[in-house]
């Protein structure tokens, strides 16, 4: 009826409270939150998680908080995050001044970087953690990023207020051992902890938690902690029996950690290595021990044993048989990592996750011996492994069917024939990434095209053997596609694009630095995908005012769109844009010639919800 509120008169504040906690759109709640004073009140109580910048009056800002959102379980705090400030420049059309949103403009210097000098910020430090302490004592999560004037003593009052806490992260946080000693003494539900790059800590600090909450600790993450050595991650090895994800970033690990980590702790699921002076003995003892492993990332690993540097030494001294101790050598230093990582194969039989990045010294040999172990494999990413080539990578295809997506990154020798074998084993796979794959070309992604027909994303950058014979297949055979980003490809042109246009329904489009894609590839984009929401056609030198006239007309979902180093375009061409694509929340144009501060002003006056917009300083 015509002047009744029906909402508030039958429903009760729990089915509204109900309702708020399943929009998981913070611009929605806020929203909704506006209705009335009812609802802006139950909305509050309802609110469970807060995500604020340091900036500001960060400790004076927490009280606030506390008083309105008193239910509040998970709490995170950034020190890079700026605030956003309101920017008159006008009237929008049919409104007035009082609904203008928060617009960040960014100005470009000559280098192209942010000018942020007008952005102050204070630092958030112990007198707001104790205020949050005080104030949210039901916090099951608190998430302290880069907060730097954080110390122990107010990590002390905190743990001893919020005793529930569960989940802890203090990355970038200078505290020291005794905060940490009374977090674990205090938080007896304790367990995630994150300390990277918590440079105050010792061992003492991260022994004493150890043994107080190892019982319960499941995740812990350490990295760049140069006081943090092999005796803290005995201590873990000792207590911390139901640990499940380990992350360690450290030159000051060696093996006997990791020994006494994966003695210790069989329960590890996910396990993510970057120490340089960590060897293959400690990779064989955790294939052997941690059988329950689904994730494993190993980062710069390179080291080996005394026993192949004596082969070394025996390399320097024989000259005279110089082909043969060469050979030797090699056939050991191969033997010996294809035995660590068929350890890994042949003992974690559940590695479903695999990240292999600048191993340098990693071969055909051991990746094969993973993929013959690891057939439940599902993720793989091959990064800077110079030595894996065509024959690794085709043992994949033969052996794990299951693969869901696959990231090779500046993998040089790595040729068509290892994708032509994924292409016909790995039928499930959605995802593929190419970056610096210098001998992968068309054949290769036609045979991923004819293969892996629910290809849903494929992001291909600077891979110059790729052209449009292998994207006109994926139009043709991979109708799921959505994502699709093709940086710098030099030898894709408009007519990859057509047959993308006409076969698949995109929503993420990159095309960047594709000098010869021009307006007939982009029209057909924007008519035969009207769902897309991202669009980048920087560096797009032949693009005109046509090809945005189009996008307007077919793409209203349109969010984000990238248009720097386009110098066809002009005000023209970024009117009839943002004439349909009122969603428009960013917009990036530096060096656009043809686009003046009158093209600047149509966009923020247009496009009610623009949030951001990059342009030269002189504009």
């Amino acid at each position: 009826m015509k002047g009744h509120d029906l909402i508030n008169t039958f429903l009760p504040d729990e089915l509204v409270i109900e309702i708020f906690r399943h929009m998981h759109s913070k611009s929605s709640r806020d929203a909704c939150s506006l209705v009335c004073k009812r609802w802006l009140a139950l909305e509050r109580i309802s609110r469970r998680t807060l995500r604020i910048g340091a900036s500001g009056s960060p400790d004076s800002f927490i009280k606030q908080l506390a008083r309105r959102f008193v239910n509040v379980k998970n709490l995170f705090v950034d020190e890079r995050l700026s605030i956003s400030l309101p920017v008159q420049l006008g009237r929008r059309r049919g409104g007035n001044q009082s609904t203008l949103s928060p617009v960040k403009l960014h100005y470009t210097t000559e280098r192209g970087e942010s000018d942020d000098s007008d952005w102050e910020s204070n630092c958030f430090s112990d007198a707001g953690l104790i205020a949050l302490g005080e104030g949210f004592t039901k916090l099951k999560k608190l998430s302290l990023i880069w907060c730097s004037n954080v110390t122990s003593m107010g990590l002390q009052s905190f743990a001893e207020r919020c005793r529930s806490l569960k989940s802890l992260d203090l990355q970038g946080c200078y505290v020291g051992d005794q905060g940490l000693a009374v977090v674990g003494e205090c938080c007896k539900e304790l367990k995630e902890l994150n300390l990277r790059f918590c440079e105050g800590l010792t061992d003492k600090g991260l022994v004493e938690l150890a043994i107080s909450r190892g019982k319960s600790l499941k995740v812990l993450g350490i990295a760049a902690c140069a006081k943090i050595s092999d005796i803290s991650l005995e201590a873990v090895g000792s207590h911390c029996r139901s640990l499940e994800t380990l992350s360690l970033d450290s030159e000051f690990i060696h093996n006997k950690g990791l020994f006494a980590v994966a003695e210790g702790c069989r329960l590890l699921k996910v396990l993510k290595l970057q120490c340089i002076n960590v060897t293959d003995e400690a990779l064989e003892a955790i294939g052997t021990c941690c059988l329950l492993l689904e994730l494993l990332a190993l980062y710069s690993f390179q080291r080996f044993t005394d026993r192949l540097d004596n082969h070394r030494w025996r390399f320097v001294e024989c000259h005279s048989v110089f082909q043969i101790v060469l050979s030797y050598l090699i056939f050991s230093l191969d033997n010996h990592r294809w035995r660590s990582l068929s350890a890994i194969g042949n003992g974690c039989k559940k590695l479903k996750n695999l990240t292999l990045s600048d191993c340098y010294f990693l071969s055909d040999k051991g990746l094969e011996a993973i993929a013959n172990g690891s057939s439940e494999l599902t993720h793989l990413e091959v990064n800077g492994c110079h030595n894996v080539g065509t024959l690794g990578l085709a043992s994949v295809g033969k052996s794990c069917l299951r693969l869901t997506e696959l990231a090779l990154l500046y993998c040089q020798r790595i040729g068509d024939t290892a994708l032509l074998e994924v292409g016909r084993g790995c039928k499930f796979l959605q995802a593929l990434h190419l970056v610096d794959c210098s001998s992968i070309g068309d054949d290769a992604i036609c045979g991923i095209a004819n293969g892996c027909r629910n290809l849903k994303k494929l992001h291909i950058r600077r891979c110059y053997e790729i052209g449009n014979k292998g994207i006109i297949a994926i139009g043709e055979n991979c109708k799921s596609l959505t994502d699709l980003s093709l940086r710098f490809c030099d030898r894709v042109g408009d007519d990859a694009l057509i047959a993308i246009g006409q076969g698949c329904s995109l929503n993420h489009l990159n095309v960047s630095g594709c000098h010869q894609i021009g307006d007939a590839g982009i029209i057909a984009i924007a008519r035969g995908c009207p769902e897309l929401n991202y669009l980048d056609i920087s560096v797009l030198q032949n693009l005109g005012d046509m090809a945005l006239a189009e996008i307007g007309e077919g793409c209203p979902l349109l969010k984000d769109i990238v248009l720097s180093h386009c110098r066809q375009i002009s005000d023209v061409g970024l009117a009839h844009l943002v004439k349909k694509c009122t969603m428009l929340e960013t917009c990036h144009m530096v060096y656009c010639p043809g686009i003046t501060a009158a093209g600047v002003a149509t966009v923020v006056s247009t496009c009610a919800n623009i949030k951001k917009v990059l342009v030269e300083k002189s504009k």
